[in-house]
């Protein structure tokens, strides 16, 4: 070991003799420097004028460590960057003897090849230590300067970017020993990096050898570790790379110095590829990978609550998923074999396996069409031509063989697909029982955790909350994505929200026909337009006296509909509508503010900030009435959204909007001065059950349009579903939140650093740097 490192320190020794490396470590310095300080002093400059501006600053809304540091990026640039630079270090290691004329008298000492090669990468390393010195001076910076910062990210991030830098300096050493002449070991590298990064991209779409280049791939193997988390399959693979690249070096010495057959010389090569391909497949293996989730918040691990859903399933019997994929459906790019590794089975499905490995994967491709749904657009892009066809020539546009793909009478024999309009979706199963889990048109595609938990639950048979919508009243619809209907947050399979993907069974129930099942969890008649009939109105008392869960909603002009059954709660609707004038609004779009009794529907509401510190929160409710409670039939009522007295009235007569502002008539029943109860909840005990039903005077609150646009809405609507069904669903997997959204730095102080960053210390080590090499020169 004294011989290595004896090599090793003249290796480093001798870099610093070069101008190469200083200019090295000004640029990645200043790179540094320009990166942090800018992106601090930007925040500290906000977070100034905000704390001047308000005494009520809460911090930024995001974590800074993570902003600062990721998301700005201050790793992404360095590390993207370090290509450039690697290459010109080591592009000496070895060609540099051959140059110099020490090659033979270095082979020929007694020296093992070994210790040579050994000495000259330790030696780089103490170089490459430097390098992470300087990024260090920033982590170090920015744990002061962030209150209470996540350094377990930072201290992973710093760890992630060690590895590679000392595997492109394996890369470059091995380039050295090819050529005589640097130039040609710089440009080898930089070639060899470059396809390192890029192989993964590579014939991903044949089985035969997707593993083997998504493993050799040098693309984002650093990013889960600069985003906090550890994973033993991205160090190890940073291990072997680096160990065959060594091995590459001393096999190439070797056999420079043997006269041996061309056939043994490649085979030491192989040899040793094979190892290290064997060694990284088995360690990317599920079972034997390990994880360390190194954040403060632990924001890449799934909650407690799905792993103890996860523990649930049992060993003896396999979890098998299936991703379905049509050629001519949506999500085609992120279900082809090529998306297999990186978007699918990393990005999707690894947290999951973290702590179910044995989770079995299948894949069935195939190509199908329902034009009653599309419209027939597919036959109008190619006219006249048959759906194989059609099939034939998308498939020639994504460079695939038409024969991977089952042909639509061969996968209606496996599955039935219609009723998922013929999209990616994954369908599980375990034990007999079986839950799809869909992708969505949005910017995170991928089902999250709720739609997970949702689906796992139904595999484990867990009994799921059943919610019926009563129709046959031109009520709002479950299944129509029009403006006014419900189907977004009820039974549309293509909202991540609906009820029907994050827990609920969903069902339409029409009372002239049909008998409220016994086992309904709630019932909901949502703003029905015609008197209810006889019928339905005995069915719907009944249900209320069993002790049912009931939500129902009305719009102003159709309180008469649902009073009766109203009167029959201990509540009437108010005759009239609720105005709120504004200045940029109709009068009818009233903006009433949520109680505090709302943090008794859900978890989710229970946690909420604003609820707890009394801040107000408003949501919309276009064209609403009042409710007002009698407390005859022994309910309790709490009032969960109401009006200012000073804000709104209550106009009974007919209301015009299109023009000026209906005017105020006490004569003609108006009232003002009072404020309105517009959502109402009511509870009671029946057969040692609570009761539970809601009450509002407005249904346009809860449609399409509004629950797409307006958080608030979503989140009141939702928490009162939840309510209804006793907490089951949606499952509440809260995270804790990110404390460090404070800097401790103002502006003045990180205007100084960033001076001194990015001028005053290159400066130093410039001038260092020029003192020692004219001494250098000089002797």
């Amino acid at each position: 070991m004294k011989v290595i490192f004896s090599i090793a320190k003249n290796e480093f020794r001798y870099l610093f003799y070069s101008p190469i490396a200083w200019f090295f470590l000004i640029v990645f310095l200043v790179q540094c420097a320009a990166l942090f300080s800018g992106t601090v002093y930007n925040f500290a400059i906000v977070q100034e004028v905000s704390i001047n501006n308000s005494s009520s600053f809460g911090g930024f809304s995001t974590a800074l460590t993570k902003e600062i540091f990721h998301t700005k990026p201050f790793f992404h640039n360095i590390i993207s960057n370090l290509y450039l630079f690697i290459p010109i270090l080591t592009m000496g290691l070895i060609s540099r003897e051959v140059n110099n004329g020490t090659t033979a008298l270095l082979f020929s000492s007694p020296i093992n090849l070994r210790r040579v090669i050994l000495g000259k990468y330790i030696g780089i390393m103490l170089y490459n230590l430097l390098l992470l010195l300087i990024v260090a001076i920033f982590l170090v910076a920015g744990i002061v300067e962030i209150k209470h910062a996540d350094y377990g990210m930072l201290l992973s991030a710093g760890l992630g970017f060690y590895l590679l830098i000392c595997t492109y300096s394996a890369i470059g050493m091995f380039m050295s020993c090819l050529s005589a002449y640097q130039i040609v070991s710089a440009l080898a590298t930089f070639v060899a990096i470059f396809i390192l990064t890029h192989i993964g991209s590579l014939w991903q779409r044949y089985d035969f050898v997707r593993d083997l280049t998504y493993f050799l791939s040098l693309q984002n193997r650093t990013e889960k570790m600069t985003n906090g988390l550890i994973v033993t399959k991205d160090v190890i693979y940073f291990v072997v790379v680096t160990f065959l690249f060594i091995a590459f070096s001393f096999i190439r010495l070797q056999n420079n110095r043997e006269s041996k057959s061309s056939f043994l010389k490649m085979s030491r090569y192989l040899a040793v590829f094979v190892v290290v391909v064997c060694i990284g497949y088995v360690s990317s293996r599920p079972a034997l990978t390990g994880y360390w989730d190194t954040t403060a918040g632990q924001i890449h691990t799934i909650h407690p609550k799905t792993q103890a859903t996860l523990g649930e399933f049992s060993k003896d019997s396999t979890l098998e998923v299936t991703l379905y994929t049509n050629l001519l459906g949506g999500g085609l790019g992120e279900g082809l074999p090529e998306a297999r590794n990186s978007l699918y089975l990393d990005g999707l499905w690894e947290r999951y396996l973290r702590f179910k490995p044995d989770i079995r994967f299948k894949y069935e491709y195939y190509y199908d069409n329902d034009p009653a749904k599309d419209d027939s657009s597919l036959y109008r892009a190619f006219p006249g031509k048959p759906l194989p066809e059609i099939a034939s020539e998308v498939a020639m546009v994504i460079d695939a063989n038409l024969d991977m793909f089952k042909a639509p009478d061969e996968i209606r024999q496996v599955i039935d697909l219609k009723p998922e309009e013929y999209r990616l979706v994954m369908q599980l199963k375990y034990k007999g029982r079986t839950a799809f889990v869909r992708t969505f048109d949005d910017p995170r595609f991928w089902p999250d955790e709720t739609n997970m938990i949702a689906a796992f639950n139904r595999l484990l048979g867990t009994d799921m909350p059943q919610v019926g919508f009563v129709t046959g009243g031109l009520e709002r619809s479950t299944i129509k994505t029009g403006e006014r209907e419900y189907a977004l947050h009820s039974a549309y399979k293509g909202s991540r929200g609906s009820l029907l993907n994050i827990g609920y069974d969903v069902d339409t129930i029409n009372l002239s026909s049909q008998d409220i099942p016994n086992d309904l969890t709630a019932l909901v008649l949502a703003d029905p337009k015609m008197d209810l009939p006889p019928i339905a109105m005995e069915k719907l008392k009944d249900h209320i006296n069993k002790g049912g869960n009931l939500m129902v909603s009305s719009e102003p002009g159709k309180q008469y509909v649902v009073n009766p059954l109203l009167s029959h709660l201990g509540v009437q609707l108010m005759h009239g509508q609720i105005l709120e004038p504004t200045l940029n609004e109709t009068p009818d779009k009233v903006l009433p503010l949520l109680t505090k009794a709302c943090r008794g529907l859900s978890e989710a509401m229970a946690a909420s900030r604003n609820l707890k510190s009394g801040d107000t929160i408003k949501i919309l409710m276009p064209g609403v009435t009042g409710i007002t409670v009698t407390g005859e039939k022994g309910f309790r009522a709490d009032s969960l959204a109401v009006t200012l007295a000073d804000k709104t009235w209550l106009k009974a007569g007919p209301v015009v909007i299109d023009s000026i502002l209906p005017p105020f008539n006490p004569m003609e029943g108006d009232i003002s001065g009072q404020s309105f109860k517009l959502l109402q909840k009511l509870t009671r005990t029946v057969n040692g059950k609570e009761q539970r039903v809601m009450i509002a005077g407005d249904a346009d609150y809860a449609n399409n349009l509004r629950i797409s646009m307006l958080p608030a809405n979503s989140g009141m609507l939702m928490s009162s579903y939840s309510w209804l069904v006793y907490d089951q669903f949606p499952v509440y997997m809260p995270r804790p939140q990110p404390k460090d959204l404070f800097l401790t730095i103002g502006e003045r102080t990180a205007y100084y650093q960033k001076i001194a960053l990015v001028w005053v210390l290159p400066a130093l080590i410039f001038i260092g740097g020029t003192v020692l090499l004219i001494r250098r020169k000089r002797k």
